[in-house]
């Protein structure tokens, strides 16, 4: 487990291998900002949560701790305001959001209602569980990079080196000390793929219907429309792709292709201040030293976490 007293010891290394205090833990010349600016890597968003959803232990700790059900969107905010407050905040508001996760995650344990995969029914699990954390953090970071190259000009070896070095640094903010995480970027391509050929992943009844709730819709305008499901499920594995129930037929590739392919036309053009997330737009102003945000930005921050502005504070 992750430890309070853990937590601070991997802000140490966050602290002493950040880009500075207002820079926030990565800054402007990092790969990471590069990807997580991109508002195209939502693409991925269906996987890494189903992928997350495929360990028995998240599943049952969604479905028996979380309001997922109850405020969807909520969640969708809460997710994306700690997130990109690790990437694009500052030093002291990342830190304090890993804070409140690790806080937030300590309430979170109980014990499996069944069996699922190689985990018995009635054993324990808990949030804060580091090989549950390292894969909740693989899922982020390989389903981001996916989706950046669905749609934009794949990154080079090198650039995917310095990702996977910068996202080790994103992976202590979890409270993960560097040695529970692959030491490079082809150890971590080897990580993620024993994992989803591993029986610790396994569809369970939780899973399935926690997956059903989410991509149902609060409402129904609010759906996700189904080519961004078949997009999502053909990047799944296909057992997995099978345990959630996510057939396709040809009707469901066309539409997933077409829509890629419009995507791929359409979105290098946008302009930046619509292409970029408004948190990435937010860290710019405060490089800039402008107190102010403006209205696009406000709005595209209130689309992705809810709020016109992210609570970059020490604490809350």
């Amino acid at each position: 487990m992750v430890s309070e007293s853990d937590l601070e010891s991997t802000l140490d290394v966050v602290r002493a291998g950040a880009a500075g205090s207002n820079e926030g833990i990565f800054g402007p010349a990092s790969v990471t900002w590069q990807i997580d600016r991109e508002a195209v890597i939502f693409l991925g968003a269906g996987r890494a949560l189903l992928l997350q959803l495929a360990h028995p232990w998240v599943a049952a700790a969604i479905a028996e701790h979380s309001r997922t059900f109850a405020d969807p969107i909520g969640r969708f905010h809460r997710t994306f305001e700690v997130m990109f407050t690790m990437v694009f905040g500052s030093l002291d508001g990342a830190t304090a959001a890993a804070r409140r996760l690790h806080r937030r995650h300590t309430g979170i344990s109980g014990n499996l209602p069944e069996a699922a995969g190689r985990f018995a029914k009635g054993s324990s699990y808990s949030a804060n569980d580091i090989a549950a954390l390292r894969w909740v953090h693989a899922t982020l970071v390989e389903s981001a990079l996916i989706a950046y190259d669905l749609v934009l000009p794949p990154l080079s070896m090198e650039e995917r080196a310095r990702y996977w070095t910068e996202s080790r640094l994103f992976g202590s903010l979890f409270g993960l000390k560097p040695e529970d995480l692959p030491a490079d970027w082809s150890s971590f391509t080897d990580y993620t793929a024993a994992m989803a050929q591993s029986d610790t992943l396994s569809v369970s009844p939780a899973a399935r219907d926690v997956a059903r709730q989410i991509f149902a819709g609060a409402r129904p305008w609010l759906r996700p429309p189904r080519w961004y499901l078949a997009l999502t499920a053909q990047m799944l594995p296909e057992h997995l792709r099978t345990g959630f129930g996510l057939d396709l037929d040809q009707r469901d590739r066309r539409g997933a292709e077409r829509a890629l392919k419009w995507i791929r036309r359409v979105y290098p053009h946008l302009p930046a201040r619509l292409r970029y997330a408004g948190p990435y737009h937010e860290a710019q102003a405060r490089l800039q030293g402008k107190p102010r945000l403006g209205i696009t930005t406000q709005w595209l921050n209130r689309a992705w976490t809810g709020r016109p502005q992210l609570d970059d504070r020490r604490e809350r």
